[in-house]
């Protein structure tokens, strides 16, 4: 029964959390767009109005002034923007508990990178996440804070090397799950540790007769175009897990930091359009050309290691009819087969063996000569150009196996795809 509930647990909790990113990320991008499209007040300035701007949505016209610190009385109606991370957050960090905590067997640990107990797993990443905020804050701090490109490049260095120890640590999935969940953990306490606190400050000064601090709305904005910058590479860790060529490859932390630079370039180019309507299309080759090095990042360990001669028998299948004939008739099929069955069917099995699975992952059943060759595609990802099955090598796939699979898919059409 908890096998179930647990399921409808976590659809719950990542609905949840999908819908409060969304939130979150809208009004964080709509911000950081309407503060850089501000331009000057028209006609008589007003007292404290550093810019405006006029949008049309939905069939009306807005109007919006913002005040470089604040207006010289507190307005009665006062719209607060930190639901949404914090929400964002919590259920963020819910769902890592039930899958990657709980589950830490399954997804987290990666024997042969460190052997560790699921409790001692579960603290190291608390811990790596708590520490995350403690040392970008502080660096933050700084006297680098005084130069912004100085800031940027020492904390892009930082997460990297943060990136690489969750690589040393976990799972693929499990590293670049925590990156991504660091970078969160930085982006909401910039939030709750800083922004807001800044702005209570700012209207506690107002209510009281004082003149609030510039420098407090300074440091704000800065943590807020750190947001800014970080969502798009927050959001591709997220969903990393998903992808077995992204995280189940010894560069997966070389990964993470291009894909850092790949999203502040994306967001480059939108903020200098908002600003000076400029269209820098340059951001998007240089992005496209980070991609590609991605792509070849992910290329696989153990597929590269395959005898570039042809197997015996499979002379005249380099370009077969039948591709999904082939895979099954291969002579190599049998050891193939054997392999798999051995290794993978205790979880892909109409009724998996292995406790906590209700049903096979994904879907994905390899019980029969049939459904292995049927999956002949995944297999080659998951298991032969990526190390990412079995998770955590739990049942012991050995090298030489993973070039048997290897070689049998090479001989239906080259690419291992029915």
């Amino acid at each position: 029964m908890w096998t179930y509930a647990s399921e409808w647990l976590q659809v719950a909790v990542r609905w949840t959390h999908i819908v409060t990113a969304i939130a979150w990320i809208g009004s964080s991008f709509y911000f950081i767009a309407l503060d850089l499209g501000l331009r000057r007040p028209r006609g008589a300035p007003m007292t404290g109005v550093g810019g405006e701007a006029w949008q049309v949505h939905g069939g009306g016209f807005y109007h919006v002034q913002k005040y470089m610190v604040a207006p010289a009385h507190m307005p009665e109606d006062l719209t607060w923007f930190k639901w949404e991370s914090y929400s964002t957050w919590l259920s963020g960090f819910a769902l890592l508990f039930l899958v990657y905590y709980l589950g830490a067997d399954l997804y987290l640990i990666d024997p042969a990178r460190a052997d560790l107990a699921p409790w001692a797993a579960t603290l190291i990443g608390i811990a790596g996440l708590a520490l995350g905020w403690v040392v970008y804050d502080a660096i933050c701090k700084s006297p680098l804070k005084r130069n912004d490109s100085a800031l940027l490049a020492v904390l892009f260095v930082y997460v990297v090397l943060t990136s690489f120890v969750f690589a040393q640590l976990f799972s693929g999935r499990g590293a670049m799950l925590h990156t991504g969940a660091m970078i969160a953990t930085i982006m909401t306490a910039n939030v709750a540790m800083l922004i807001i606190p800044n702005q209570r400050i700012v209207v506690a000064d107002l209510k009281a007769g004082r003149s609030p601090d510039p420098s407090l709305g300074a440091a704000a904005k800065q943590r807020s175009l750190h947001n800014n910058y970080l969502t798009l590479p927050v959001v591709f860790l997220m969903m990393s897990n998903h992808f077995p060529l992204v995280f189940a490859t010894r560069w997966n932390w070389v990964i993470a930091g291009i894909v850092l630079v790949i999203g502040a370039l994306v967001r480059h180019f939108f903020n200098t359009m908002h600003k000076t309507g400029a269209k820098l299309w340059w951001c998007w080759g240089a992005a496209g050309a980070l991609f590609a090095v991605i792509i070849a990042l992910s290329g696989a360990p153990g597929w590269t290691e395959v005898p570039a001669e042809t197997p015996e028998g499979a002379a005249a299948m380099e370009f077969p009819a039948d591709p999904e004939l082939a895979l099954a008739t291969s002579p190599h099929f049998a050891e193939a087969e054997g392999i798999v069955q051995s290794r993978c069917s205790m979880c892909h099995a109409r009724k998996p063996l292995w406790p906590g699975l209700a049903h096979p992952p994904k879907n994905v059943v390899l019980e029969s000569g049939r459904d292995i060759v049927l999956a002949a595609s995944l297999i080659e990802n998951q298991a032969v150009r990526s190390h990412a099955m079995p998770p955590g090598n739990l049942t012991g796939l050995e090298p030489a196996e993973r070039l048997a699979l290897a070689r049998w898919l090479r001989s239906g059409d080259g690419l291992g795809r029915p």
